[in-house]
């Protein structure tokens, strides 16, 4: 009920609402995302989850694809996955040069900045599993007919990899936690905690007529801000 209550403020407002969701792989982004939208209006929430880019979106700015469906007035919309990509799996995996991934960092804040100052409210979610947990994710999708078409390729270097996704990680969430577009780090380890924090932090983080402020309460070990020490201590 609060986050329909959230949407009608998003759409008598004409707000603008970007919430972008990183996460290792098996993190549980789809999860999230269909929790969150489950009792909204399709017409005025739109997930994107977009494939690897074409050939011609490769010689595109790299931003361009993603601005396309950026969310207009009175919309609410999810990235499962965003321009970020760049700084985790394509840093990770060698999809992109040395040079590509340094200058993403400048281009990046300054991207942001100018949604913010155009009047967006971003919000950014990485979600954090241990590495057992993924392990036992990335298994299930094996065995499971309904999770088939999450599996790719990219699935068996996610364990290969672990420690160099989370060095990649945390540059990620340091060099780019923007005081207009934060971060907050998602302990998903259990997905109907992971659900219930996060949303209750979301609607704690924009205004809206008739919120109920007992509902917003969330343990601050679930959802927490991408700061060194918390990266240092809380995240796997």
């Amino acid at each position: 009920m609060e986050l329909v209550k959230l949407q009608k403020e998003i759409i008598s407002s004409e707000l603008k609402l970007l919430v972008i969701l990183e996460g290792r792989d098996a993190a549980g982004k789809d999860g999230t995302i269909k929790r969150i939208t489950k009792h909204l209006s399709p017409r005025e929430t739109r997930v994107i989850a977009l494939s690897k880019p074409s050939d011609r979106e490769g010689r595109e700015w790299y931003f361009e694809r993603y601005t396309r469906h950026l969310p207009a007035s009175g919309e609410f919309v999810l990235f499962n996955r965003s321009w970020y990509n760049r700084a985790g799996v394509e840093k990770v995996m060698g999809f992109c040069t040395h040079k590509e991934y340094k200058s993403f960092f400048g281009e990046v804040e300054s991207f942001e900045k100018m949604l913010s100052d155009a009047g967006f409210i971003v919000l950014k979610y990485y979600l954090d599993i241990s590495k057992g947990e993924q392990k036992k994710r990335l298994k299930s999708r094996e065995t499971d007919p309904l999770k088939q078409w999450k599996i790719s390729p990219i699935d068996g270097k996610a364990q290969e990899h672990w420690k160099d996704y989370s060095e990649a990680r945390d540059t990620m969430l340091l060099k780019t936690n923007f005081e207009h577009a934060p971060w907050y780090v998602v302990n998903a380890e259990n997905k109907d905690s992971a659900h219930i924090a996060l949303i209750s932090h979301l609607l704690k983080h924009v205004k809206y007529h008739g919120r109920d402020e007992m509902l917003l309460t969330f343990d601050s070990d679930l959802v927490y801000p991408a700061a060194p020490d918390n990266l240092k201590e809380k995240c796997y």
